[in-house]
């Protein structure tokens, strides 16, 4: 009787380690990281990786080169903390990548201006064309290949400043950009944005980064759960310009307002729009009031249990869905950035905004200062 309770006891405590075990607490994935491998000089500018981090697990690192998000670190529904943003392990790696956005500040203008063209009082502006017949992201130096200056405030504030001088990228005017990194008390990454000019000239401010709820290698973004606060779309052409019309998601593989797998009805042989982005690759309307700080979308990592909320005082999201990932990049961890293993949630004003009138306005009247505010809000299902 003895050895059997003895032989019971041990199974029972065999078993409570295997049930104990999805609630280890793991090491920090960021602690793999080397700041040696962020220090370097670029343009006369030194960089560096710098490390943010609350008392309740979270930590981000961040370099100056680009701004970039390199990882953040939020704890799942086990405790265990899991890297949601994926990105590369090095300043070389980010030069050398085929990727030119991880994890980066985007300017002076987010997002696509339709063939590289715009007018501002009566004067004509030609910029660079990097997307096919228009211009994305800033041009073919946009804020993702300078270095920010870094200021780290406290051990979970950052604030990275720079400088776009007149005629860079053809854009007019001196811009001074500030950004704020912050990693909140409860898990939330605040990112908040100032800028001003000494002339006029037009900017859309966002920030680039490319998130897995699962984390690195675990695999496709599919079947993350959605929910976007948006009744309307604007829809694109082939080469991704926005019509200008705004269009309903009502009955369509857009609507992501009652919430629904990423992966549920992504149909890119039938619906025109999804052919034209190769799946999502568009920008929402959302329901809000423009500049104040309000709920965006919800979205949920189904291996993790993780829960992101977005918080913004923009008036779009651009809801990305890695379709133009091709496996040609190693990240921090090892694995290869294959197709649809991350997504990207980019708050701003729309696509092509300086030559829609209808849309909200990029303008900068000079030494106004402007300013925005995005936060990526974390927490975890119940066990």
């Amino acid at each position: 009787m003895k050895q059997i309770i003895i032989g019971l006891s041990l199974l029972l405590l065999i078993a409570c380690s295997n049930h104990k075990r999805g609630n280890q607490i793991t090491k920090n994935p960021l602690d793999q990281l080397q700041s040696s491998d962020f220090k370097t000089i670029i343009e006369g500018k030194a960089t560096d990786l710098y490390f943010l981090q609350n008392a309740n697990g979270a930590k981000a690192a961040i370099t100056n080169y680009g701004g970039r998000i390199v990882g953040l670190t939020v704890p799942d529904q086990y405790g265990n903390p899991v890297d949601v943003v994926i990105g590369m392990k090095s300043v070389d790696a980010y030069r050398k990548a085929t990727e030119p956005y991880f994890g980066a500040l985007i300017g002076r203008v987010g997002n696509r201006i339709a063939k590289g063209q715009f007018s501002l009082d009566g004067k004509s502006y030609e910029l660079y064309l990097n997307n096919g017949p228009n211009s994305l992201h800033g041009g073919n130096k946009g804020f993702q290949y300078v270095v920010w200056d870094a200021v780290q405030l406290n051990d979970s504030t950052l604030t990275l400043n720079y400088l776009s001088k007149d005629g860079e990228e053809n854009y007019p005017g001196n811009l001074k950009v500030s950004v704020t990194y912050r990693l909140n008390a409860t898990n939330g990454l605040e990112i908040s944005y100032t800028w001003q000019s000494d002339a006029r000239t037009v900017a859309n401010l966002t920030n680039h980064a490319f998130f897995n709820l699962n984390g690195e290698g675990s695999g496709s973004i599919n079947d993350h759960y959605l929910t976007i606060n948006a009744d309307k779309y604007t829809p694109v052409d082939a080469t991704l310009i926005p019509t200008g019309e705004l269009t309903s998601v009502k009955e369509t593989p857009f609507d992501f307002t009652k919430g629904s797998t990423i992966g549920a009805r992504l149909d890119t042989t039938t619906n025109e729009q999804l052919k034209f982005g190769k799946g999502y690759d568009h920008n929402y309307r959302l329901n809000k009031l423009e500049g104040k700080l309000e709920w965006a979308a919800k979205i949920i990592g189904d291996k993790t249990g993780i829960i992101m909320d977005v918080y913004t005082t923009e008036p779009g999201l651009q809801f990305y869905g890695g379709n133009f990932m091709q496996s040609k990049n190693t990240l921090k961890y090892g694995e290869k950035d294959h197709f649809r293993t991350a997504f990207c949630l980019e708050t701003q004003h729309f696509p092509d905004a300086p030559n829609q009138a209808h849309f909200p306005s990029i303008v900068v009247e000079p030494q106004q200062v402007y300013s925005s505010q995005t936060i990526y809000q974390f927490s975890a299902k119940p066990q």
